[in-house]
């Protein structure tokens, strides 16, 4: 499947081991905040942030902190003005990278990812240097005991991409982004537990590298996921 590959499994069991130890609500608070001043504060009316605050609740977020997020993005509470960066490039081994930030210090997020990059053989590039190699999908994590073709049964009726089975009743399900609301409310009817919807960047096709130098890829990439000011980084890397 184009754009599902290891690093995607990697990024989600790291998501769900920094919600243990309280790093994922940093991230999720600035782009509440953000998401909040852009569209406002009600949930019913700003698709989006409803999106984040289900995943606040997911993580165990104080329900307060998310509250306080808000007010802050609409400008009840005094707060940090963020705001949304991208940024593209090839790591080592010349795979390509998009990096998704929220940063008070556009100076500093980029003199701190020009680092990570240099040291690692790679480089920032401008503007649409990879982004044509990505398309934006919905991507739903799911765990079920249902097989996989009960499951596509259920899918059946909606602009489905591809369904993957993972590990541990996991599946995850590709589809189009303007279809992961509606298809959430319908599988959440049935014995289905959402882990995680969203939309993401998937790569059109991957490339493999030997176990050695992914490897060496994949620290590159975790090295970029630890800054503060980075919220999302997809690659093309299998």
């Amino acid at each position: 499947m184009a754009g599902h590959n290891k690093w995607s499994k990697i990024k989600h069991k790291k998501a769900k081991e920094d919600s243990k130890r309280g790093k994922a609500f940093t991230k999720l608070i600035k782009e509440i905040t953000v998401v909040a001043r852009a569209g406002g504060g009600d949930p019913s009316g700003n698709a989006r942030l409803r999106t984040l605050l289900e995943q606040a609740k997911a993580i165990n977020m104080p329900q307060e902190n998310a509250i306080r997020a808000v007010k802050k993005g609409t400008g009840e509470l005094p707060g940090v003005s963020y705001e949304e960066h991208t940024y593209e490039g090839y790591g080592p081994y010349g795979i390509a990278v998009i990096i998704e930030s929220l940063t008070d210090n556009k100076n500093r997020t980029v003199a701190a990812l020009r680092h990570i990059f240099s040291k690692h053989g790679g480089n920032l590039a401008e503007t649409g240097s990879v982004s044509w190699m990505f398309e934006p999908k919905g991507v739903i994590r799911l765990k079920t005991d249902r097989t996989e073709d009960e499951l596509l049964e259920l899918l059946l009726d909606f602009d489905i991409s591809d369904l993957q089975y993972d590990d541990d009743d996991m599946f995850t399900v590709i589809c189009n982004p303007k279809e992961i609301d509606k298809i959430k409310k319908s599988i959440e009817e049935e014995t289905v537990t959402i882990e995680s919807a969203d939309i993401e960047r998937i790569a059109q096709n991957n490339v493999d590298l030997p176990e050695d130098q992914a490897h060496e890829a994949y620290d590159f990439l975790n090295l970029l996921e630890e800054n503060d000011d980075v919220q999302n980084v997809y690659t093309n890397l299998a």
